[in-house]
């Protein structure tokens, strides 16, 4: 790093700090007492600053890492700083763990943002600051910095067991991927990606050797027609299967497969993989999460894939291949007819956006859900396209862990988007400044609506006295 691009880091590091504390403060004034699920979470964490371990709160569904690593670090300081009393594990306290996970999400989308890109020489520091400064405010995650939730510390650790896979720490990468399997049990998703791009990059290998080999054949390793993705799905086959190739991936990605063991292990004794309350998180077949987080990506990410350009390469493509649009839609109009399931959550919890783009879109008429298929077609194609420059062996990888991660999900949560979307946009090329200046000023703008409705638009239910505020 540059002496110029490591002042500038700093400087951007600690005034997104500094704003944080400001809008932290606010927040901790305005919302004193635990909201939402903050009322399993701080009982919880307060239980184990106790010592109280053996307690566990049967509504909460995820492992206890956010509360073992919040004694770690609010214990040793009350010690050090001489504080007793309530102040410790305070709601406060707790909350800010999470703002010291939001600057360490910005330092690694910075070194991820630098080890992915570090070939393109016409990247500049500048760019480099920006893009990970408009990460690290993404409003869905930015929100949960300032109340006690697992994300913040499940994206730090993801994100770390990623940059360390990429550095080739691979030990340390399923060490770290193990942290974050204990802040959400889906991160285990994660884990099987860092091992899919040390096998996507011994595939890559091997493909273009197999290429160099068929020099008369026009086959692209990064994008093809049908015919050379069938060739590339039979070399994968090919490959696969030989157990000297099986035997130099498995030594390659050991650490993995033993977490990922561990996994298993976990879900045959604990009878599946929610921990506490199970009848809410029900896993399914909800196909139609891939179309949500299509649309979720276009939105948080429009000055890059909605632009006239690729609005008129896509009518380029549709034009060229209307045999295989026309096949896509029909699927996508029977996975939305036969797996779509709506949860009870989010007809009935008025506190969150998706209950309104629900209510506001979907139930405008029944028909709707099917009227959007060619707007997620067109978002499923700008999504690959901006996906090109990776290897067909990282794109099917990322598409499976993708389909993984969402799929299962009966209940639509703008949360669990969090990690794909962030993985994703780290691995797109690097827009135009001016690209990424307008992504910076539209993640402003949301934050500050959001920030806005939850401090100052407050509103109560029928029958309780209790103050409800809007919130992702």
């Amino acid at each position: 790093m540059e002496r110029a691009e490591a002042y500038g880091f700093s400087g951007a590091v600690s005034g997104a700090f500094l704003l944080s504390c400001l809008l932290f403060a606010a927040v901790s004034r305005r919302q004193r007492g635990p909201y939402m699920d903050e009322v399993f979470h701080v009982p919880q964490a307060q239980a184990y600053c106790q010592g109280r371990f053996l307690q566990w709160d049967p509504m909460i569904t995820t492992l206890p890492g956010l509360y073992l690593l919040s004694v770690g670090v609010v214990k040793p300081a009350a010690w050090l700083l001489g504080w007793t009393g309530s102040v410790v594990c305070s709601v406060g306290m707790l909350r800010f763990i999470n703002l010291l996970f939001s600057a360490g999400n910005f330092y690694l989308l910075y070194l991820l943002l630098l080890k992915i890109h570090q070939k393109n020489k016409a990247v500049s520091g500048f760019q480099r600051i920006l893009s990970s400064l408009t990460l690290a405010t993404f409003p869905t995650l930015y929100f949960f910095t300032f109340l006690y939730y697992t994300d913040p510390g499940s994206v730090f650790f993801t994100l770390f067991a990623y940059l360390m896979c990429l550095y080739g720490n691979h030990k340390t990468s399923a060490l770290l991927g193990f942290c974050g399997f204990m802040f959400r049990q889906t991160n285990i998703v994660w884990t099987v990606f860092c091992a899919g791009n040390v096998v996507a990059e011994k595939l890559n290998e091997a493909w273009k050797t197999e290429l160099q080999k068929k020099k008369d054949e026009k086959i692209s390793s990064k994008k093809g027609s049908f015919s050379d993705l069938t060739r590339i799905l039979q070399f994968l086959v090919k490959y696969l299967i030989s157990p000297k190739n099986l035997v130099k991936l498995t030594a390659l990605t050991w650490p993995y497969i033993v977490l990922v063991t561990v996994f298993f292990v976990f879900v045959f004794i604990n009878g599946g993989i929610v921990v506490g309350d199970r009848s809410s998180h029900e896993a399914c077949l909800h196909f139609p999460q891939l179309f949500y987080f299509l649309s979720f990506t276009v939105f948080f990410s429009f000055p890059h894939l909605l632009t006239p350009t690729k609005i008129r390469k896509f009518l380029l493509s549709l034009r060229k291949h209307p045999v295989q649009y026309s096949i896509i839609t029909v699927i996508s109009l029977f996975l939305i007819w036969k797996f779509t399931y709506v949860h009870k959550y989010l007809l009935a919890d008025n506190r969150h956006y998706t209950f309104y783009v629900w209510r506001k879109v979907f139930q405008r008429h029944e028909l709707v859900k099917y009227v959007l298929v060619p707007f997620y077609v067109f978002a499923g194609w700008t999504f690959a396209d901006t996906l090109k420059s990776k290897s067909i062996f990282w794109i099917l990888m990322y598409f499976v862990c993708l389909l993984a991660v969402t799929v299962p999900q009966k209940l639509l949560e703008f949360r669990y988007f969090i990690l794909p979307f962030l993985i994703y946009r780290l691995n797109i090329p690097f827009p135009s400044i001016y690209r990424q200046l307008l992504e910076l000023g539209f993640y402003t703008v949301v934050n500050a609506v959001t920030f806005n409705l939850f401090l100052n638009r407050t509103f109560q239910w029928e029958n309780s006295d209790e103050i409800q505020r809007f919130m992702w």
